[in-house]
Order: C-alpha cells, then structure tokens, then sequence
C-alpha cells in the first residue's frame, strides 16, 4: 500500500469541476483542462488496502481498484494502466459517466469519506492515452470464426474488442450514422467529448474490428439472413422502448421524447446543425422524471439558455445519509446532486427538482403548442395524486425523462431472429446468454411447420418448443433492462466469453457476470 495512514492524514478531495458559468458557455466536460494529478496522487494514497477490498463487488466488472491505486499513488502510471485496463475495455467512458458504486462499497465509507475512486479512475485512463499505453492489439492467430455484434453502444463494443482480440472477424451494425450507441447521442458531450469515443473507435479499428453504419438488422437487413452468414451473433441493440406518458394533452406541440431532444444537441455538437430542431432557448422547460437523464437534459437545457427549467420527479425526496434499510456495502438512495444539479442551483439559487410530483394535463395555444401543465403532489409509496394540491407551471417545452421497459417491441430483429421476451419485458436468456428463441421464427418449410404448431393465442403448442437460438447471445441492457454503462461494458465482456465458448468450445476470457446478477442490494 501507498501509506498504511493515508486514509488519517488526508480528507477527501475530490477534484473540483470547471466554475459553473464557464461551463454552461460551452459544451466541453465538466472537467476539461483542470489539472486531476496532484489531487488524484494524494487521494489515491488514502486507500485502506483492506483485506477484503468490497469496492471489487460494488463494480460489476471486478476492477481491481486497491492495485491501481497504490500504483497512482506512487505515480506508476504504465502500471496502474495495465491492472485498470485488465478487468475494463473502456475506462476512459467508466471514469466519466458511471455514478461510482464502488466508493458506496469502500470500507472507508463505513464510518469515513470513503476514496475518490472515480476520479483516480479518469486519471488514470487519461494518462494511458497521453503516455501511448493503449496501443492497438490485434490478434495473434485467428480463428476462421465470424461475429455480428448487432448495437455499438457500450456493451456491443466490449464485445467487438473481446472477440476480435482472441482471434474472430468481428463486424460491427449500427442503425444509427455513426458508430457509438448512447454513448454517441444520448450522452451529452460536456459528460462525455466524443473525441475519446473516436480515439478508442480507431484503436479498434487497427485491431481488426469493422463497423457498419445506417446497417437496420431487422429492418432493412434481415436478421435470419445475418445470422446465416456469421458463425455467432452478439445483440447488444440496448433498451429502447420508450415510457410513455398517457395523460390529456400529450399530443401537443413541444413536447419530446429525452433521447430525441438529447440526439438533436448532440448532432450539433458533431456538426449536422448550426442549431438544433428542438431547442430551450428563450422557452420555459420543463424535465419529467428525476433520474441520470432528465440530469444530462437539465445540462443541455441550462446550455441551450432557458429562460427556467423545472424537473419533475415522482419519488419522494431522499435523506442526506445512508439509511439503516440500504446498510453499507449497498448503493443507497440518498439526496445526490449532479453537475448539472449545481449548475441550475447556480442560476436560480435553488434546487430545480420537485419531488413527489406528477404530471395531470397539458394546455396549448390555439396553434396546438404546450403552453403549460397542471401538477399534483402524489401519496408517498402509492404515487396517486393527492386531492387539492394540483398547480399550473408553464411549459413552452416538455423534455420526458421517464426510462425505458426494455428492447423495441415487435421489430423484424426480434421476429426475424426468434427472440423472446421474459417476465421483465427484456429478451431472455439463459444463464450463459444465449438467447431464447419463439418457435417458428425464421424463413423456411421448418419454420412455417413449427409456426403451424402454435395454438390460437399464439403460443407453443407442445411442450419444450421453447428453446435457446443456436448461436444468437444477448449483452447489456437488451437483456438485463436499462442499467449503468458498468453494467453494460461487464454483460459485454461476458456475452463475448460465453459467444468464445459456444465457437471453441472453451474460453479463456473473463466472464464477470451472469444474466441473473443484480447490484448489491439488501
């Protein structure tokens, strides 16, 4: 360990951000040009060095986080690289946007400011680009086995780079026009500057790994088809059927789905507009739904120049500690601000959240524009409107936050390749990620005779009809529901162990997780 007194000698002091009004005039990280060493240094050398590290089982990916930090403590940076970069393809992308479960989990935080994980995390993955110690690796012999990785988010990346270092032809599809999944369009750039996405994007590239765009597995390319020219299939298309919000007036004007008004911003910030579609400039905004991201549209709206902006959430307001029903190692609901928390408070010298709030009806303008919505307080636990306490905000823009209830519904993927969905809405698997497929799936006499065999309603009508998809595996939030890009870079490791297997028939790729793991949780 650095100093087996670090954690007595030095509180913790995590680096600070950019002031708030430079920030909001322009769109780079929140963190851009601050210098992170000598802080990182000092705080990494706080670490305990505890015997049972439980920072390793608040990450889902295992990171070996008392090593890399001795290692920046003592400024080791080729080394701290190499155990960070053991256990996590992408920590550049981790130690920005991931809310940091490990440091909930660090014993420090039993009684004590637990290490600033997170940031010694970012450090060190800037440090592996600055010193070139992510250098391309491509594959020493390979395989004469191909993958389609369908999804280029964070999960079906990790993937792409397991399976093409061991040895496959790995190709990329993307639906969208350019490769990176949410980490492209639905992350905003002041979290997450694309410039890091491209660099590793490219490093991928001279590993082997190619890339489709504009490529509709489903849609315009057929997924059975797909899956007949290449050995295994990786879906990693994500969690994007959209919640809904059913209430009088949600047709109006100006009222938009998050991951559409958050796409337009950053199709700016890439250069297709001078200006967005959808923009809070001059307008009054209001964000329902209080999680990461009505957050990351609260910095984009705050960036555009509203003249106020409102985010309505429906939970109650969390207590500042940790509770004794969410005991440490858990991650618990406690009373957290984002940047872009601070920076509204900034602006307007108040927290821009309402808690235990819900939406009732939206009014237009005769032009059938949202001009303002009527509120009501909810009953804690059973979120029903609570009588006399409805209110009028106006609302000149609507930006709808509320999550996602797994994969889209219905689309020719799904059909054509015969994925079904389990109880949680999400495609199923089983334990080793292979998807489960829908009898009579598919193109052929077998297919349209196994179709026949369905009763009525539309389900099997023999038992054990149900069966895993040859060859077809399931990573990230497709199967596991909308989760934290930790999560989703771990299913992707996993799913491309599990993919290595079925073409091999062993693996020595690391496999951190399994479809049925959850955080730590009471």
């Amino acid at each position: 360990m650095a100093d087996p007194h670090g954690f007595l000698k030095s509180p913790r002091r995590p680096v600070p951000p950019r002031p708030v009004e430079e920030r909001l005039g322009d769109w780079c990280e929140v963190y851009a040009g601050q210098a992170l060493l000598p802080v990182v240094s000092e705080q990494a050398g706080r670490c305990m060095d505890c015997g049972i590290p439980f920072c390793h089982n608040g990450c889902p990916l295992g990171n070996l986080i008392p090593e890399w930090n001795v290692y920046a403590a003592h400024g080791d940076w080729r080394a701290a690289a190499e155990r960070l970069h053991a256990t996590n393809n992408f920590p550049e992308f981790t130690g920005r946007l991931c809310p940091a479960p490990c440091e909930d989990a660090c014993v420090l935080a039993i009684n004590a400011d637990p290490v600033t994980i997170k940031n010694v995390e970012q450090a060190i993955a800037d440090q592996i680009w600055e010193r070139g110690y992510a250098p391309p690796h491509p594959p020493k012999r390979l395989s004469g086995k191909s993958v389609a990785v369908i999804g280029s988010g964070p999960a079906g990346l990790a993937a792409a780079q397991q399976l093409t270092r061991i040895g496959h032809r790995v190709a990329v599809y993307e639906r969208a026009d350019r490769i990176g999944g949410l980490l492209r369009y639905g992350i905003p750039a002041f979290k997450l500057e694309k410039r890091h996405l491209d660099r590793r994007l490219e490093q991928m590239r001279a590993e082997g790994t190619s890339f489709r765009t504009g490529a509709d597995i489903g849609g315009d390319l057929d997924a059975a088809e797909l899956r007949e020219r290449h050995d295994a299939v990786v879906v990693a298309v994500g969690a994007g059927e959209r919640r809904e919000l059913p209430v009088p007036g949600r047709e109006l004007g100006g009222i938009h789905q998050a991951m559409d008004y958050l796409t337009f911003a950053n199709r700016v910030t890439e250069g297709d507009y001078a200006s967005p579609p959808v923009t809070a400039e001059g307008k009054h905004v209001v964000i329902v739904g209080g999680g990461d991201t009505g957050s990351d549209c609260l910095g984009t709206v705050l960036r555009q120049g509203a003249v106020s902006v409102l985010q309505l959430d429906i939970n109650p307001e969390p207590g500042g500690t940790r509770a004794d029903a969410e005991p440490w190692p858990t991650y618990p609901k406690v009373y957290r601000i984002s940047h872009a928390h601070e920076e509204a408070r900034g602006r307007e010298g108040a927290d821009p959240r309402i808690f235990s709030s819900a939406t009732l009806r939206f009014v237009g303008s005769e032009a059938g524009h949202v001009r303002a919505m009527c509120l009501t307080e909810v009953e804690p636990g059973v979120r029903s409107p609570r009588p006399g306490t409805e209110r009028w905000i106006p609302a000149e823009l609507v930006v709808l936050a509320l999550g996602f209830s797994g994969p889209e519904r219905g689309t020719g993927l799904m059909r054509q390749l015969g994925l079904s969905l389990d109880e949680r809405g999400n495609f199923a698997r089983d334990g080793g990620f292979s998807a489960e497929r829908i009898p009579g799936a598919g193109t052929g006499t077998a297919a349209r005779a196994e179709r026949e065999e369905w009763n009525e309603r539309g389900e099997p009508a023999r038992s054990g009809a149900r069966a895993p998809v040859e060859g077809v595996f399931v990573a990230g939030d497709a199967g596991r529901g909308q989760s934290l890009v930790v999560w989703a870079i771990a299913e992707g490791r996993a799913a491309a162990a599990a993919a290595h297997r079925y073409l091999t028939g062993s693996t020595a790729l690391p496999s951190p997780v399994s479809p049925g793991d959850r955080p730590l949780a009471v």
